[in-house]
This record gives structure tokens, sequence and C-alpha cells, in this order.
């Protein structure tokens, strides 16, 4: 009933709500700039409404959120105070999502995908080369929010670094989006060059004398390429609309430094098309080396098996038991017979070595 408190609990005041806080928990970096320079770094203790009201009444100031897998209530807090559009929301919450950018009124929604290069002694049927995780940013004209999933790419030391350039955290959010794209470009060459010497290394093991490289290690290694792949294409279209006309209210320097961030990507891109085409040649290399290595198997059993029949055709003629056979009453008939199995064998064996059967 109504109103009956259940006498085994003890009876507690209820709690006051506080308001205009988000999931402390969630947050790893908050910062208001003023002209590219840090005048409050509250961290996980801001109070996001009071904070995002004093970056909207002066000019030249924005705010830098950094989250890290918020939950459901604190990302719903977030949007309620920036003002995010629900679907974008909605899209955080799924954790597989496609890269894409879209555009909300004035808010921007970039997906992308960082990756970390695994360190590892040598490539096995098992082994994880390539990490990779999400990395979505809303951009809006007074704030950039930045929520990461997982542990790549961590964004506490690229804080550091830009909080010491006020001229590039001067031209407004868009820097903070460039810096991140930046970075992680440069990590995709990075892990590009490290996929480099890991299929070289693998390469020179396919055509080696023994061929130690199975074609498991080989295809493990072309699986976690296509994890790398599925990482660094999907990036060229947010990047040529970052570049492009197709969102006009970017400012024009801003896009001058997306493009060369373009530039060095489409460098990547080049790399991992012609790792992919590499793996393939190895992939149907050792597959071939495999059938010509079952080949060899079976040409060396049917030799075998044609030198034990050999003798075993002889031993067969006397097993048949005939009254009249010379060699039965000759003295020196068996070991004359065996004698001619050996010889017979050793001609035949050489004859099949020779052939390269042996």
């Amino acid at each position: 009933m109504t109103g009956i408190l259940d006498g085994r609990r003890t009876w507690e005041p209820p709690r006051p709500v506080v308001r205009g806080r988000a999931d402390h928990t969630a947050i790893v970096g908050c910062e208001l700039y003023v002209d590219g320079a840090a005048v409050e770094s509250p961290g996980p203790a801001a109070d996001l409404a009071v904070l995002y009201e004093k970056a909207c009444a002066q000019e030249g100031a924005f705010i830098w959120l950094g989250l890290h897998e918020p939950t459901e209530a604190a990302l719903t807090h977030v949007a309620d105070v920036f003002g995010l559009h629900p679907l974008a929301v909605e899209d955080i919450l799924h954790r597989e999502q496609r890269v894409k950018i879209e555009q909300y009124e004035d808010v921007f929604f970039l997906v992308v995908r960082a990756a970390q290069y695994v360190e590892h002694e040598r490539v096995t049927a098992t082994s994880e080369i390539v990490s990779t995780g999400f990395v979505r940013l809303f951009v809006g004209p007074r704030f950039v929010i930045t929520v990461r999933q997982g542990t790549v790419m961590e964004l506490s030391s690229l804080r550091a670094d830009l909080s010491s350039d006020a001229r590039a955290l001067s031209q407004g959010p868009w820097s903070v989006v460039h810096a991140i794209l930046d970075r992680l470009v440069d990590g995709y060459v990075d892990i590009a060059a490290a996929l480099q010497t890991d299929i070289e290394l693998t390469e020179a093991a396919v055509f080696a004398p023994g061929t130690p490289v199975t074609v498991e290690q080989v295809y493990q290694l072309k699986r976690q390429l296509m994890k790398f792949k599925a990482a660094v294409l999907p990036l060229q279209r947010p990047l040529a609309a970052l570049t492009g006309k197709q969102f006009a209210d970017l400012p024009k320097e801003i896009r001058r430094y997306f493009s060369d961030v373009a530039d060095h990507h489409a460098a990547a891109v080049d790399q991992v098309v012609g790792f992919d085409d590499v793996l393939n040649t190895l992939l149907q290399a050792r597959l071939a080396q495999l059938t010509v290595e079952q080949n060899n198997d079976l040409r060396k059993i049917a030799s075998w098996a044609a030198i034990a029949a050999l003798p075993t055709a002889i031993a067969g003629v006397y097993g048949m038991n005939f009254t009249h056979m010379p060699e039965l009453t000759s003295r020196y008939g068996y070991p004359t017979v065996l004698l001619l199995v050996l010889v017979s064998a050793t001609v035949l064996h050489r004859v099949l070595r020779r052939a390269g059967w042996l």
C-alpha cells in the first residue's frame, strides 16, 4: 500500500538532485579557452552549464570537453547543456559506427576511427597487430566535445601540447579538430611503416628455404591489415568534405590545414592499398607452395611404392608353388634372386631420384 514503509529498511530523507553537473567519472578534461589561452581548467568538477554560459558571453572563447566512455545519463546531460542533436547522441551509444561527418544546424558531428600498433616479437596465427577504437567529436561555435571509447589514442598529451600553442587555439574549436585529425593521420603513417616491416619479414620468410611461415600466419597478417584498412580508408570522405565547399561555415584558414592532413592521409591510403596487394600475392604464393609440396609428397610415396612393388612381384612368383622352377634345385638360386631384387631396387631408386621424384 502506498505510504507504508518497509520495516526492515531504515528510512532516509530523499537526496537533493544536483543539476548542472555531468558524470564526473566520464570527464577526462575540460578547459575554457579565451583567445587561445586556458583561463579555466575545472576538469572533472566542471559545472558545464555555467562554463558554457561564460564561453558564450566572451568573444573568442570556447570550451574543450573531453569524455571517456560516458554513461547514457552523462551523455544526455551534456547533450542538454550544449544542445546536441538526439540522433548524434544515439550514434555514440552504439559502439560500432561508420566513419562520417554530419551537420546538425550549427553543430558538426564527426566520427573517426583511431588505430594503434601492438608490439609483438613475430607474427603468429593469433597475433593482434593493430588495435582500433572510435573517437567522436561535436564541434559548435563555442565548444568542441571529444568522446573516446577504448584506450586507443589518448588525448591528454595533445591537450597539453595545444595549451602551449595560443596562436593555433585562437582559431577556435576547429583548431582542436585539426590537431586531433593531424595526430590521427600521423598515427596511420607510423602504423603503416611498422606494418611494412612485418610484411617484408613475412615475404622473406615465405620465399626462404624451408618456408617456416604457415598460411594461417599470412592470413592473420591480412586480417589485421583489413582492420587497419577499415580505419584508414573511410576517412577520405570526411576530409574531402572538410577541404571542399560542402560546409560553407568552416573558416578558409582551417580548410588549408585540413588540406595538409588530407595529403598525408592520401599517402597512408596508398600504402595500405599496396600492402593489400602484396599480402594477396603472398597468400597465393604460399598456397602454391603447399600444392607443390603436396605433389612432391605424392611423388615420393609413389616412388617408394614402386620400389616396394618390385621385390613383392618377384616374391609373388615363388609363392605360386610351381613344381618345375629352375632356381628351386639350384644351389645358388636363393642368393641369386635376393641379389636380383637388391640390384633392381637400387637401379629403380637411382632412376627415380635422377628424375626428381625422390
